[in-house]
C-alpha cells in the first residue's frame, strides 16, 4: 500500500514564480521542482529564500497568496510562521543569557511565584526542549483555554504534570507561555517587544511583526487547509478552503510572528554573524538538541528527531540541520556543515515543507538530491549502491550476500517499501519494480508487500500480474478490502 507521505494530487494552480521578485530573470532547475512540487502537494502560495556565504543567494515567490481575489504572492507577501516563533524565543532566552540575567539550567520558581510544587524545580531548558512533562494550555480541540491569561493560567497550573522531567519528549505550548513571562520579567519589557527590540529591528526585518488572522494585514497571504468538516469529522478535501487561527497575545511565545521568507533569510544571517548572539558557545548550546534521561534524543518524527532550544534538530551523520517548522507550512533548515540555509513559507497547512528543503539543498549539494540516495537509511543505501552496479537485477542474491557480509545491517519491510515508491516517483519503474518484488521475497508473509507490488503492476498496466498479487494478499489477509476491490476492477466482474 503506498505511504502517506507520498501524496499524488491533481493541481489546481497554474504556479509560476514572480519574475520581477526573482533573483533570475528566467527560471532554474529548483524553480521548476518547487513549481512541480507545489502542483503535486495543491499549494496555492511559496516564498523561497536560500543563504550562502552569509549572503541572500536567491529569493522567489511563486503563485497566488490570495485565492478568493486572485491575488499574486511577491516577496513582501507576509506569512504567519506559526511555531517557528519558537526559534525566536531560544534566541531571546540565549540573549538574556549572554547578559548574565538568566541561565537555562536555572528552575523556574526562581522567576516565577506561585508555582504548583511538581513545577518549581523545572528548568527553562526543560520548556524550551518540550521535556517538562507540564500538562498542555490547549484543549483538544487545539484551542487556548479560553477566559483570558489569568483564568487559562489557573486552569493549566491547577492540571497533574504528564510525566517525570526528561521522560520523553511531549510538544507543549504551556511551556513556552511561561517562557513569555520570563522574559518579559527579566528583561523589563514585554516579551513581544524584547523580540522586536532585539531581533526585527537588529537584522533589518522592516515588515515582520506579531499578528495572526483577525490583523487586517497589508500584503499578507491567506491561509488555506486541505481539511474540511463533514457530518463532525475532519476529511481530505479535493480543493483548499479558508482556515483561521487567532494567537492571544500571552500565546504568542507559542506561535504569533508574521515574516517573508526574505526578511527570515537576514534573521539566520544576523543571527550566524553575531548580531543577534555574540558569542559561538550562545549559538552551539541553541543549536543543541536535549538528551532525554534514556540518552536518546527526542522530536517530531524520523527527520525533526531532535528539540534544542526552540529549534527542532535533524540529527543525522550526513548534513544535520536545525530544522524550525511552523503549522505544518512553513519551514526552514539551516545546514551546520555546509554554509546553507534554506527557507520556505506556504499559505497551506499541511504542505510541510521540511519534508521537500532537503531536495532544494541538493541543488547546491549534489549529493542532497533524493536521486542519488539521500536520505535512505544506512543498510538501504547499501543495498542501493550494490543494486546500481547490476542495474537492479537479482535483486534477491545482492540483498542475501549483503546479510551475509554485514549480519546486523537492517532492510526494514517498511523503509524498503517507501523506497519502491520514491523510485517511482522519480520515474524509475523498472527499479521500483525491482525493489517491490524484492520486498515480496524478504517479507513472503506480509500482505501489504503483495499489495504494493499489485499497485505497481496496475501502473505498468499489467492486470493479470496486478490481479495474481492482489489474490496474494487475500491469501494472508482474507478480509483485506482493497485487493477485493481492485481484483473485482480488473476482472471486470
Amino acid at each position: 500500500m503506498k505511504p502517506f507521505f507520498l501524496p499524488v494530487l491533481l493541481s489546481f494552480f497554474l504556479v509560476l514564480p514572480n519574475c520581477a521578485e526573482a533573483q533570475l530573470s528566467v527560471p532554474d532547475s529548483i524553480d521548476v521542482f518547487v513549481q512541480g512540487t507545489m502542483s503535486k502537494r495543491n499549494i496555492p502560495a511559496l516564498q523561497l529564500a536560500v543563504v550562502r556565504g552569509g549572503k541572500m543567494v536567491k529569493k522567489t515567490a511563486y503563485g497566488t497568496a490570495n485565492l478568493e481575489h486572485n491575488v499574486s504572492v511577491n516577496m513582501q507577501t507576509l506569512f504567519p510562521i506559526n511555531s517557528i516563533t519558537k526559534a525566536f524565543v531560544g534566541v531571546a532566552v540565549m540573549q538574556l543569557a549572554e547578559e548574565g540575567k538568566l541561565d537555562i539550567n536555572d528552575p523556574i520558581s526562581k522567576y516565577l511565584d506561585s508555582l504548583p510544587v511538581s513545577w518549581q524545580k523545572l528548568t527553562l531548558k526543560q520548556l524550551l526542549t518540550h521535556t517538562s512533562g507540564l500538562p498542555d494550555i490547549i484543549d483538544e480541540d487545539e484551542m487556548v483555554f479560553g477566559g483570558g491569561e489569568k483564568a487559562a493560567w489557573k486552569r493549566v497550573t491547577a492540571l497533574p504534570v504528564v510525566f517525570a522531567p526528561g521522560e520523553k519528549f511531549m510538544y507543549n505550548q504551556t511551556g513556552y507561555v511561561a517562557l513569555g513571562k520570563i522574559i518579559t520579567k527579566v528583561s523589563g519589557k514585554h516579551f513581544t517587544q524584547f523580540i522586536i527590540d532585539r531581533q526585527f529591528r537588529v537584522a533589518g526585518m522592516e515588515r515582520t511583526r506579531f499578528g495572526d488572522s483577525y490583523d487586517v494585514v497589508e500584503n499578507s497571504a491567506g491561509a488555506y487547509t486541505m481539511s474540511k468538516m463533514v457530518n463532525g469529522n475532519f476529511i481530505r478535501n479535493n480543493t483548499p478552503g479558508i482556515s483561521y487561527i487567532q494567537f492571544p497575545e500571552f500565546y504568542r511565545t507559542a506561535a504569533g510572528i508574521m515574516s517573508t521568507a526574505e526578511e527570515m533569510g537576514r534573521w539566520i544571517i544576523a543571527l550566524q554573524s553575531g548580531l543577534l548572539l555574540k558569542q559561538k558557545t550562545s549559538i552551539a548550546t541553541l543549536f543543541t538538541p536535549a538528551l532525554l534521561n534514556s540518552g536518546k534524543t527526542g522530536g517530531f518524527n524520523a527527520l525533526t528527531n531532535g528539540y534544542a532550544l526552540g529549534w527542532p534538530t535533524v540529527t543525522r551523520e550526513e548534513h544535520p540541520a536545525v530544522a524550525p517548522v511552523g503549522g505544518g507550512r512553513n519551514g526552514l533548515m539551516v545546514y551546520l556543515k555546509d554554509d546553507l540555509s534554506i527557507v520556505v513559507l506556504t499559505n497551506l497547512m499541511g504542505s510541510n515543507p521540511e519534508r521537500f528543503i532537503d531536495e532544494i539543498a541538493g541543488y547546491y549539494i549534489n549529493e542532497m538530491h533524493e536521486a542519488n540516495g539521500f536520505g535512505l537509511p544506512a543498510g538501504l543505501k547499501k543495498l542501493r549502491n550494490e543494486a546500481m552496479k547490476n542495474g537492479f537485477k537479482n535483486m534477491l542474491s545482492v540483498a542475501k550476500a549483503l546479510k551475509k557480509s554485514t549480519p546486523s545491517i537492517d532492510l526494514d519491510e517498511q523503509v524498503i517499501n517507501g523506497w519502491g515508491y520514491q523510485l517511482l516517483s522519480q520515474k524509475e519503474p523498472d527499479k521500483a519494480l525491482a525493489v517491490f518484488k524484492l520486498n515480496t521475497e524478504l517479507y513472503p508473509a506480509s500482505a501489504n508487500t503483495f499489495d504494493s507490488l499489485g499497485e505497481m503492476y496496475e501502473g505498468l498496466e499489467d492486470s493479470g500480474k496486478a490481479i495474481a498479487s492482489y489474490k496474494k494478499v487475500l491469501t494472508l489477509d482474507p478480509g483485506n478490502e482493497n485487493a477485493t476491490a481492485r481484483i473485482k476492477a480488473l476482472s471486470g466482474k
